[in-house]
């Protein structure tokens, strides 16, 4: 959500920091929180001023009216508040409906003043502008100010001045204050305005003649903006609406939306409860709270909450094992019901989301058969029957009652079968997978008469070109299109949406459009440069510009932009693309916009007469014709629900994957949609549900309007009008949800934005009323919409006015190869096999433990090397003999050839990656790679059975240099420290050691004749490795052979020589060395000897 309610304590902080004004503010950042950890002793030494003034405490937990409620303690001293506090701290008290816990209290100093002192001030924000609120008589019985106070609407993006709230707000404010007051005001606003508010009430404001005091105040800020404020505010605690706890669990998953790119919401109602819900979508999940309320869940409704915007699997197994953890800790006599449901989706995974709620319910599943618990599924949307199938399957598997359901049920059925009003019905199973893209699936035999589908070319008929040809009667600086959408639509899509645009192409392609809605894309990440797509069967190549105007430029005939750019570019490429006329509807698919900058984009589109549909949307669509980004989902929904052809129903709704339902429900009573709109969830959307009816009102195709209104705001009340004035005159079904919200104790933040109630008014039972008064068709719920739309259509069919036409099938499209993978439709050889890693899921692997178990278990770098090299979780001893190794090898000074390579390469200025590469092209056998060769020459005799002197015998005979002996420094009276190191370590922790000691016995021959032919460290570490392979317990013999042949021992020397080689190219960039050449002293120059000199 965007509007969240902040503490007094943290509205008064940010008063106090940041407003900038010439009135003398008094008391700043006085104010000590009390609550039941309190120690006065040490509160009364952060703040001396409590033992020296008369006090103020007060509840600071968003409960209104206090001073009604006698919840303010006035004139006390700080033993007279330790009084006050005690038959009110931790104590339960009732606000309204809301039962709670007093547990957090504000300490100020007292006051003294007179009543004509106090002053009322509010600040509140609409969709036109920020209105000003100001009445000369504040305080308690202040009443009701929206009819008393003067009010200064401050339009978007214009200035208050101290001379326009004069005029207009302080007409009956005593003479000698107006200065002070104005002043005070227009600081309050800037503040407002600068620190994202969305309302500040002060209630009372004091003016005496010391200045001025602060005593009451309320606030809400927008937490969207909080990448632009994050600087001043900090980090923000919002807290719970009073009556309801604060739970770790609502944290925890706050946090990880927070950390997330999909929407994953939690509110805990009543943890006892029986019903739970884990519901995918924001609008969806209202419709699932509606449901269980009407049919008298809403006592045992356990949670609100929902999952939505495509989370991957570890995200909803982290959401779904939070909801199932909750609901197993407390026993419930008649057992309990989770409810997992949703819309059809747009763009979500089913199946993949669905494969974490499994994972979460196999680790629960002793839990949930103790708890009695029954699971009721529904769900549509890509790839869901091959996600109902696994649901159905861990039903079978687990024991638990799982009853699983897809788009021929309807959305909210699952409900009434779960609180026992209605039959579970025994259905048959759903197909395996989505595999009807190829397939004409439409079963009806009818569609839509030839006469209806003139609106594809209605401009085209006028002689006109393009979809704005026909203007609505809107007020404003430009007129906008009635017609925003036709089969000659050319759009531009803002970010890298290739998934989307393919979408849409297929879209267009089954609709039998001429050629594709997609003339280009944006994206400044990357050059100009093609990108490809599938047109039907062939591939085609869109552009791709860095900037918008290019874009422009080479594609004037494009009139709407797609804008998938994040909720921190979103406002400034929307803002950008109405600089060039030819944009006439621009939908933008961010959710999270701060709503300052929404207005800022409204206005400037009012101005240029472009239609805004968004934010927080999927788009829209109309059949035959276009559609935006994914909107309507695959191909297969849109078969399904018939989107390839236009109907006689037009729709518009806030929630996207509502739309989608609404797509399934029209599809199924009706001949079809004709165009419908998910405007969006937040509280300001760029255009309003009135815009599109109004529309659809002028658009001789569309025969009958259905709405899908929403809890909060008062634009349903325009329809209203409408219909009342004779403006609207087509039959208007119309359904609010959030019916709910008025049977909660305390009030519940749904999963969009503006979907809260601000008065009596915005309720979607006062409005549902509304509606039906009007004359609009209002169904008793949501589950009656279906039936009350079909009745509809059922009339209009049979007063003539809409006429049912033949089905005709459309163009088939090929399935793409990755969904066709994904559903297991094809299979294919891999190209690379791999079984040391997998990084597909949200855990990096190696050899089958987890990251996360891989630092847990300590097995430090030997093990890890241990996991991708020899796949096994070797012995502690293994692990540490394999990092003494590197250690030992790491360097051995800069003369050695690799060294000496790498510090060349360094000081002829290449890079890392160059410098490393040139001295690991030294190693061989006569340089470090010594040790393979080593391990084979000394196992071959070993296992032979030759005896050392034979072995070295036949190596002399044959000319041959033994692996891993001698050493150019090193010798038996002066030795190799590191092959000692190796061997107590080895000789004390290894099982057996039969090769090394065959080994150590041929250095003892070798030493006789030579003293530097001792067993090198190459060849201690090949020899002692081979014994470590055969005797530690995790390999067969025939591995062991098999790592020794294909160079695993070399890779260690390589491995720890590289460290060193990267030391020294880092020393030689260190002392800023200088191009290398070689001294002649140093080189014998051997010319033939006519040529010498």
């Amino acid at each position: 959500m965007s509007a969240k309610a902040i503490s007094e304590q943290t509205g008064k902080e940010f008063l106090y920091k940041y407003i900038c004004t010439s009135a003398a503010i008094q008391n700043r950042f006085r104010f000590a929180q009390v609550t039941a950890e309190t120690d006065f002793d040490q509160l009364a030494q952060d703040h001396p001023w409590l033992l020296t003034e008369k006090l103020v405490v007060k509840p600071d937990q968003l409960i209104k009216r206090r001073g009604k409620l006698g919840l303010v303690g006035v004139n006390l001293d700080l033993n007279g508040v330790k009084d006050w506090l005690k038959s009110r701290l931790q104590k339960e008290t009732t606000v309204g409906k809301a039962k709670g816990i007093l547990k957090n209290f504000l300490i100020e100093p007292f006051v003294p003043h007179k009543q004509e002192e106090e002053f009322y001030v509010c600040i509140y924000a609409t969709r036109e502008g920020d209105y000003v609120l100001f009445h000369h008589e504040g305080g308690v019985d202040v009443g009701d100010v929206d009819a008393k106070a003067q009010k200064l609407l401050i339009g978007v993006d214009e200035k208050i001045s101290e001379e326009s709230v004069k005029k207009a707000l302080l007409k009956h404010a005593a003479k000698d204050k107006k200065d002070i007051l104005a002043s005070f005001i227009v600081g309050l606003f800037n503040l407002y305005e600068d620190l994202f508010f969305t309302y500040l009430e002060i209630n009372p404001l004091v003016v005496t003649k010391d200045g001025v005091y602060v005593l009451d105040m309320a606030a809400k800020i927008d937490a969207t903006a909080d990448y632009i404020c994050k600087a001043k505010w900090g980090d923000v605690e919002f807290p719970p609406p009073f009556g309801r706890e604060a739970y770790p669990e609502e944290a925890y998953i706050a946090d990880l939306d927070a950390k997330s790119g999909a929407s994953l919401k939690l509110t805990l109602l009543n943890p006892k409860g029986r019903i739970w819900t884990m519901v995918a979508g924001g609008g969806a999940s209202v419709v699932y709270s509606d449901t269980i309320c009407d049919l008298g869940g809403v006592d045992e409704l356990a949670n609100y909450g929902e999952y939505s915007g495509a989370p991957s699997e570890q995200q909803t197994y982290d959401y779904a094992k939070t909801i199932l953890s909750l609901m197993t800790r407390e026993k419930h006599k008649d057992g309990k019901v989770l409810i997992i449901g949703g819309s059809i989706a747009n763009f979500t995974n089913v199946a993949a989301t669905f494969k974490g709620i499994v994972r979460a319910i196999k680790d629960f599943q002793q839990q949930l058969m103790e708890h009695e618990v029954q699971i009721f599924v529904r769900r549509g949307g890509p790839n869901y029957q091959e996600g109902l199938r696994v649901m159905g399957e861990v039903g079978k598997t687990t024991g638990i009652p799982i009853h699983v359901f897809g788009t021929e049920t309807h959305m909210t059925a699952i409900v009434g079968m779960a609180l026992g009003h209605r039959p579970i019905p025994n259905l048959p199973p759903v197909a395996a997978h989505t595999a009807n893209f190829l397939l004409n699936t439409s079963g009806a035999s009818s569609t839509p008469a030839s006469s209806r589908t003139a609106s594809f070319s209605e401009n085209k008929a006028k002689g006109v070109e393009g979809p704005s040809a026909v203007k609505s009667k809107t007020a404003g600086p430009v007129a906008k299109a009635t017609t925003l959408f036709s089969k000659q639509t050319k759009s531009i899509v803002w970010g890298m949406q290739t998934r989307a645009v393919q979408g849409m192409m297929d879209f267009d392609y089954v609709c039998s459009r001429t050629e594709p809605s997609v003339a280009a894309m944006v994206y400044p990440f990357t050059g100009d440069h093609k990108q490809k797509f599938y047109w039907g069967h062939k591939e085609i190549l869109v552009p791709v510009y860095k900037n918008m105007s290019d874009a422009m430029k080479k594609h004037p005939d494009v009139d709407v932009l797609i804008n998938f750019a994040s909720l921190r570019s979103a406002f400034d490429s929307t803002i950008e693309t109405m600089q060039y006329p030819q944009i006439r509807t621009i939908a933008i698919i961010a959710e999270g916009i701060p709503e300052a900058h929404t207005r800022k984009i409204i206005k400037t589109a009012d101005e240029k007469g472009v239609t805004i549909i968004g934010p927080a949307t999927v788009g829209g669509i109309k059949p035959g014709c276009f559609k935006i980004g994914n909107t309507g989902g695959m191909l297969d929904n849109i078969l399904a629900s018939k989107l390839y052809r236009p109907g006689s129903v037009a729709y518009v709704s806030r929630s996207g994957g509502m739309s989608n339902e609404l797509n399934n429900i029209i599809s199924r009573t009706t001949d079809g949609v004709f165009e419908g709109v998910a405007i969006g969830g937040d509280r300001y959307p760029g255009s309003v549900f009135t815009d599109h009816v109004l529309r659809y009102q002028d658009t001789p195709g569309v025969k009958m309007i259905v709405v899908l209104g929403e809890i909060g705001g008062t634009e349903e009340y325009k329809i209203c009008q409408a219909i009342k004035e004779g403006r609207i005159t087509k039959p208007v079904v119309c359904w609010c949800i959030g019916t709910c919200a008025t049977m909660f104790a305390s009030e519940v933040q749904f999963g969009h934005a503006g979907a809260c109630a601000n008065q009596a008014s915005e309720t979607a039972v006062a409005k549902n009323t509304a509606l039906k008064e009007a004359g609009a068709f209002v169904p008793t719920s949501f589950d009656e919409l279906g039936e009350v739309i079909k009745s509809v259509y059922d009339d209009l069919v049979a007063k003539g006015v809409i006429l049912p036409a033949e089905e005709m099938p459309p163009p088939t499209v090929p399935m793409d190869y990755s969904w066709a993978r994904e559903l297991g439709l094809i299979r294919k050889p891999a190209s690379f096999m791999t079984s040391i890693c997998d990084e597909r899921g949200q855990e990096l692997i190696y050899a089958g433990m987890p990251i996360t178990e891989v630092f847990k278990s300590e097995i430090g770098l030997g093990g890890t090397l241990g996991l991708l090299w020899f796949q096994r979780r070797l012995p502690r001893y293994a692990c540490q003999f394999i990092e003494m190794c590197l250690m030992v090898t790491a360097d051995h000074g800069p003369a050695v050839s690799g060294a000496h390579n790498t510090i060349v390469c360094a000081r002829a200025g290449k890079d890392l990656i160059s410098s490393l590469t040139s001295g690991l092209l030294t190693i061989g056998d006569r340089f470090g790679g010594a040790l393979d060769a080593a391990a084979k020459q000394f196992s071959k005799a070993f296992d032979s059975g030759m005896l050392p002197m034979e072995f070295v015998n036949k190596m002399k005979k044959d000319g041959k240099l033994i692996m891993g002996i001698g050493h150019r420094v090193k010798s038996i009276n002066n030795p190799d420290m590191r092959v000692q190191i190796l061997k107590d370590f080895v000789k004390q922790n290894f099982p057996s050691t039969q090769l090394l000691d065959y080994a150590l016995d041929v250095e003892k021959i070798t030493t006789s004749k030579k003293p530097n032919l001792i067993l090198n460290v190459d060849g201690f570490i090949g020899v002692a490795f081979v014994d470590l392979l055969r005797t530690c317990g995790g390999f067969t013999r025939d591995e062991a052979d098999e790592f020794v042949e294909i160079g695993a021992l070399n890779g260690i020397f390589v491995l720890g020589r590289s460290m060193g080689f990267i030391g020294h190219y880092l020393d030689q960039k260190r002392l800023r060395q200088g191009l290398y050449r070689h001294p002649w002293d140093d080189i014998s120059y051997v010319l033939p000897e006519h040529m010498s000199m």
